[in-house]
């Protein structure tokens, strides 16, 4: 457990908001676990809270370190208070390709909903917009594929880093021990 939690980046977060498939939402958290992100903000502002498929997530949400939000503020305020900026996966003019972004610093990807994309509320308050150019011509990617593309490109910015020990992360380990003890 140590060594796992040692190579997490616990301020790299993904914000999943409104995603209604609960295999993307599943999908989308284990590939959280595989590239080293503990932290996951579930924002359900107009849909509920998806039911987390076992199958799909290789029962990795116990591993993770999942917030839910009924507001898109309380969220946004929470990953601000962690220093943390906010970019919103969303095709506009003055979006970012995702591996210009400055991953080594605190950041968040918020992936919106499979129809709708990423609200307005929530793009508004971010620091930027950013998008997976496509070179064919549909123009995006399934939201958990397009997830793990730029989780992937978090871990790649961060190998080699060290993460810092930090409470989050001894207050994680204590809830995996406290999981892994408890009877069955």
């Amino acid at each position: 457990m140590h060594d796992v939690i040692e190579r997490r980046h616990d301020d790299l977060v993904v914000v999943i908001e409104n995603v209604h498939d609960s295999h993307n939402a599943s999908a989308i958290l284990r590939s959280c676990d595989a590239f080293g992100i503990s932290r996951v903000a579930l924002v359900y502002t107009n849909q509920e809270f998806p039911k987390i498929s076992s199958g799909v997530a290789a029962k990795v949400e116990k591993w993770l370190e999942i917030e839910r939000f009924d507001s898109v503020e309380a969220c946004v305020a929470s990953l601000r208070a962690d220093g943390i900026r906010l970019y919103a996966t969303r095709l506009t003019e003055d979006a970012l390709d995702y591996r210009d972004v400055d991953f080594t610093q605190p950041a968040a990807i918020v992936l919106g909903n499979e129809h709708d994309g990423c609200s307005e509320e929530i793009a508004a308050l971010a620091d930027g917009n950013v998008i997976v150019p496509m070179l064919g011509f549909v123009q995006s990617l399934n939201v958990s594929v397009a997830a793990a593309v730029m989780m992937s490109e978090m871990a790649r910015q961060r190998r080699g880093l060290n993460p810092p020990w930090t409470d989050r992360k001894a207050a994680l380990v204590q809830n995996w021990i406290g999981r892994e003890s408890s009877p069955r």
